[in-house]
């Protein structure tokens, strides 16, 4: 039996040394170069079943001979190394049509199995059309938990499969989701972002998918929801575990059936857009309480990212200060640096804000010190200031309830109360109407008793009001001048 030839390009002699050695261990034949020109001299040769290549070389760049290799012998695969391990290179390589790329350093049972991959499924290898977008993502890291995310991103952009992002909050989910965009094949389509956790929860599916006038008070006129905006793009869904009951059962139709209706629409429209979801909270833990759907979450989980927090990448918090520095300069502030006793203080906070209070930390010394050099000792101060003013926060602020918590609260007590005899009929109308009295009696003493200012906030018809206040026997504060 023939053994297949892999013909491998590294500048690193030790590099290509190990590589060989590993991969004739699998019994195969293994030839090495130093320089693209040699690579190249074999390819056109005819030579090789499979190339491994590194990214920088003495005379080019690797991935530059990915699209000559593709064009002349469209069945050899190729895969990318790279010690320059960033998202721009793993995303350009993937365009480039590797088959694979792997950030240095790798594992070499991980490069065995990806030869063995890549020898068992020919095919001819894509060339890539030169579209590739120029803007950057500031995804920033060289960990391998970054580098994790980076190859995940880069095989995920030409695709529009559903991704659910995990982290806590502050790691950066918006920005992976924007990548998947920004990069993707839907780019030159609307990247639309909702915050489900912003939105009042009786609005949600009206913010989603529309509604049509007439559909509920209110609704003067059509309006189009978030799927609508976002057809032909990207929709991402933020904070999707606190997305009520009601709307994740519309929201998983939409993923069975690929359309949705509008609020008080009955033709169903198409829904031409990629799903991206982020959350912070446990989805398993919320699907165990009951407070989200099992089948939406295995529609949405379909390929899971998860952001580490700060503290799982601490190595990455130096290249994190110069980007935040440089984005600092370039909105006018002062060239500053850290000193490495300074980063080193920094490497060993727990930033339970993530990278968000990383930035907010950068921003801040870079707008109010004068020093050029920033030391330990002012990184300590600062540290130890934002955490004892969080602490007093904390202690000083009650935590607030929500409206739905609490009518949920206030509901619950109706049957505690009943033991096992259910309360008498009539329930919705009941609550309807001691929310409905507190909201328009409230209102009407915000806007000092002007009905006509009432009606505009609250949605109603001024006649409609009125007719309230009478049926709700609300006093009537006279409007004052």
């Amino acid at each position: 039996m023939t053994r297949a030839t892999i013909l491998v390009a590294d500048d690193d002699r030790t590099i290509r040394t190990v590589i060989a050695e590993a991969l004739g261990r699998q019994g195969y034949d293994v030839r090495t170069a130093g320089d693209a020109a040699t690579l190249w001299q074999w390819v056109k040769a005819g030579e090789g079943d499979l190339v491994i290549t590194d990214v920088l070389m003495p005379d080019g760049n690797g991935l530059d001979l990915v699209p000559q290799i593709a064009r002349h012998r469209p069945n050899l695969r190729v895969i990318a190394m790279s010690a320059q391990s960033t998202l721009g290179t793993a995303l350009r390589a993937a365009e480039s049509g590797v088959f694979d790329y792997l950030p240095k350093p790798f594992d070499l049972d991980v490069l065995v199995r990806l030869v063995d991959r890549a020898l068992a499924q020919p095919g001819t290898v894509p060339v890539p059309d030169g579209s590739a977008p120029d803007n950057t993502i500031p995804l920033i890291g060289r960990s391998a938990a970054m580098q994790e995310i980076y190859r995940l991103v880069a095989k995920l952009v030409q695709t529009d499969l559903t991704v659910l992002i995990t982290g806590e909050s502050g790691t950066g989910k918006e920005l992976v989701a924007r990548a998947l965009h920004q990069y993707g094949r839907r780019r030159r389509g609307p990247f639309v972002a909702i915050n489900m956790a912003a939105i009042p929860r009786e609005l949600i599916e009206s913010e989603l998918f529309g509604h049509e006038k007439g559909a509920f008070t209110g609704a003067s006129a059509r309006a189009s929801g978030r799927f609508e905006q976002a057809q032909g793009g990207t929709l991402f869904l933020d904070e999707i575990g606190d997305m009520p009951p009601e709307a994740q059962t519309r929201l998983l139709r939409v993923l069975q059936e690929g359309e949705f209706t509008t609020v008080g629409g009955r033709t169903p429209i198409a829904a031409d857009v990629r799903i991206v979801t982020a959350t912070h909270r446990d989805l398993q833990q919320l699907i165990r309480r009951g407070q989200f759907r099992e089948d939406l979450f295995y529609r949405l989980n379909v390929v899971p990212i998860r952001i580490p927090p700060l503290r799982e990448r601490r190595d990455d918090i130096p290249d994190l200060v110069r980007h935040f520095l440089i984005q600092a300069e370039l909105d006018g502030l002062p060239v500053k640096r850290f000193d490495m006793a300074a980063l080193d203080r920094l490497k060993t906070h727990d930033w339970p804000g993530n990278v968000r209070e990383l930035e907010n930390l950068v921003r801040r010394l870079a707008a109010l010190y004068g020093e050029d050099v920033f030391g330990r000792a002012l990184v300590e101060r600062e540290l130890a200031g934002a955490r004892s003013t969080t602490l007093a926060e904390e202690e000083a602020t009650p935590r607030r309830e929500s409206l739905a918590d609490a009518a949920e609260r206030h509901i619950r007590s109706y049957f505690a109360a009943h033991d096992d005899r259910l309360p008498a009929r009539g329930l919705y109308e009941r609550i309807v109407r001691e929310v409905e009295r507190p909201l328009i009696a409230v209102t009407l003493e915000a806007t000092r008793g002007n009905q006509l200012k009432a009606a505009d906030l609250l949605g109603l018809n001024r006649n409609t009001l009125r007719k309230k206040i009478r049926e709700l026997a609300i006093p009537v504060v006279r409007s004052l001048k």
